[in-house]
């Protein structure tokens, strides 16, 4: 079944210039697999289309069951500078929990 991430983790993001950070938790421990499986760097650069122009990385923490992703080329020029609509890192985390992910057998 077809889950949105919010169902299941939350998300804290900041951003520099033109690159955004965004961390995602699972609320549950046992989600953290399910979010290393299937929230990948191509996942999120394919989420995200056009608003994220540059590379995609992942960064695995284990240790407190999180997922960090550096989003390059996210702000034509940093936000203060930006003549386009919000697109901070907290509008950001809050787009990314609207990616839909595969969860098994409907569990939530």
């Amino acid at each position: 079944m077809k889950r949105k991430l919010h169902e299941i983790a939350h998300s804290r993001a900041g951003d520099k210039g033109d690159i955004t950070n965004v961390s995602l938790f699972p609320y549950r421990p046992e989600h953290y697999a399910l979010l290393r499986e299937q929230v990948t760097a191509a996942a999120v650069k394919a989420h995200f289309g056009d608003m994220v122009r540059g590379e995609v990385l992942r960064y695995e923490v284990p240790s407190i069951q999180g997922l960090n992703f550096v989003l390059h080329g996210t702000r034509s020029g940093g936000v203060s500078s930006a003549p386009d609509l919000d697109a901070h890192g907290k509008s950001l985390s809050f787009g990314l929990l609207e990616m839909e992910i595969e969860i098994p057998g409907g569990e939530g």
